[in-house]
């Protein structure tokens, strides 16, 4: 049996891997926290194989916490789970020593095959879909202004819209959305929309 601790701030989250790890027979869940302070007194009072880390909890960040894991035990493995698919942050969590990096946009069944991988190969990084990317230093990094352009056509703002919220002219906005569109490799709004979802680059609820 595989042992997993779960730490992420959100009831529905960890509900919803809860079950998935409870519908499988090789993984055993021996412990939740909602917190890094949580964390740092379940983990090893529980001694798991897997911990599975949200990276943004309230008293702090996941990759941190990864970090402070691996250096207590370089044996245990870390998957990161979080919303934010880009490669600064799989750079980031890949410095900090996790083992897996998945979003949580990812269905289930990739959750529950980066534990298993993490287990077999704590210190082989994976991430689907952008460890290749990176490697062939592919994956575009978008800049802060480019974020904030992709989160207001996220929110249905028009290019109007969008200028007057962040006091920039139009020209500027359409040469940032073009720019937003180049580096996810789409040609409108709607695809731009769909592939940022995909890679975690918004937040779906919007």
């Amino acid at each position: 049996m595989i042992s997993v601790v779960l730490v992420d701030d959100h009831p529905l989250v960890r509900e919803g891997i809860r079950r998935a790890i409870d519908r499988t027979e090789d993984l055993t869940l021996v412990g939740e926290a909602q917190s890094m302070k949580e964390a740092l007194a379940v983990v090893p009072h529980t001694s798991p194989d897997v911990v599975v880390v949200d990276v943004r909890l309230p008293d702090g960040n996941g990759i941190d916490l990864c970090q402070r894991l691996r250096d207590e035990d370089p044996a245990r493995a870390v998957v990161v789970l979080t919303m934010y698919g880009d490669s600064g942050h799989v750079r980031r969590a890949r410095e900090a020593g996790a083992s897996n990096f998945v979003t949580k946009g990812a269905p289930a069944r990739e959750v529950i095959a980066a534990i298993r991988r993490a287990a077999s190969q704590p210190d082989k990084f994976f991430a689907a879909g952008i460890t290749e990317a990176l490697e062939r230093g592919g994956a575009r990094e978008l800049t802060d202004r480019e974020r904030e352009v992709l989160t207001l056509l996220a929110e249905g703002l028009s290019v109007s819209g969008i200028s007057k919220r962040l006091y920039i002219s139009e020209s500027t906005t359409k040469t940032h959305m073009a720019k937003v569109y180049a580096k996810l490799g789409v040609s409108n709004r709607a695809q731009a929309l769909m592939t940022a979802i995909r890679q975690g680059l918004v937040d779906p609820d919007r």
